[in-house]
């Protein structure tokens, strides 16, 4: 079993101090068992940054990928999420972040895609998510999971190419089987799993410090500076990361 003390000793190891900003994933599983469950990462992560720093967490109210049905296939539905409603108690955001979000001292939007907060500016995730930690030294840690929980990188997704995004949009036919205000369906995959490849280019640069915890794989970085490698991409050749042609 991994201890708080063993789980403290490592998060201050990788640099997790007072008054740092934090946007943390993780999967709690990933530990193995870990004394205290979701509340000794919750607890242990205040301790460490205090009332002076703060912590963001994912409240995006979505279920976990449901299993797709012959006709969902036919109509060429990769991806199939349910939007929950706001007073759900489990997401696909995992144990740790839905204990977060139900905290009374926690900040919590009430639309779909929503960030938790708490701390001296936990309040920012009502209007802004994931804004200040993104824009203000933020830090992340990812715990168990990769790069491909880290929620800050949708925020510089808005230039992504239109006809890269319309590739893989649902279609009329599917909008009518699965209303798009109560399901997030994906029709298609990209080729390249580009988040992937941003990865490693974080890690060639030398951004990204580790630590084992029991079983689990902690990643920590600087928010921005690994959002802005994909921001670069998608300027310069978004086609190229994503392994598409362009179409337009």
């Amino acid at each position: 079993m991994v201890t708080k003390q063993q789980l403290r000793d490592s998060l201050a190891g990788l640099g997790i101090g007072k008054g740092m900003t934090l946007e943390v994933h993780s999967s709690l599983s990933s530990f193995g068992e870990l004394e205290g469950g979701a509340v000794t990462v919750i607890d242990t992560l205040k301790e460490l940054v205090t009332e002076e720093g703060s912590i963001f967490m994912p409240a995006l109210r979505f279920s976990r990928e449901l299993p797709l049905t012959d006709e969902d296939k036919k109509l060429g539905i990769t991806v199939k999420i349910k939007i929950l409603s706001p007073d759900e108690e489990h997401t696909a955001m995992g144990i740790v972040a839905d204990t977060f979000r139900a905290m009374p001292d926690t900040f919590t939007g009430r639309d779909t895609i929503s960030t938790s907060g708490w701390g001296k500016h936990g309040r920012e995730a009502l209007t802004g998510g994931l804004d200040y930690a993104i824009h203000n030294g933020g830090k992340a840690l990812l715990l168990g999971v990769d790069i491909y929980k880290l929620t800050a990188m949708h925020y510089v997704e808005p230039i992504t190419p239109e006809d890269i995004n319309a590739q893989f949009a649902p279609t009329e036919e599917i909008n009518r089987v699965y209303p798009p205000d109560k399901w997030l369906i994906e029709a298609g995959h990209p080729p390249v799993k580009a988040w992937y490849k941003i990865q490693a280019a974080a890690y060639e640069g030398g951004l990204i410090r580790e630590a084992q915890i029991g079983s689990c794989k902690a990643m920590f970085f600087d928010i921005w500076s690994v959002v802005s490698l994909y921001e670069n991409e998608l300027k310069t050749d978004p086609y190229g990361l994503w392994g598409m042609k362009k179409t337009l």
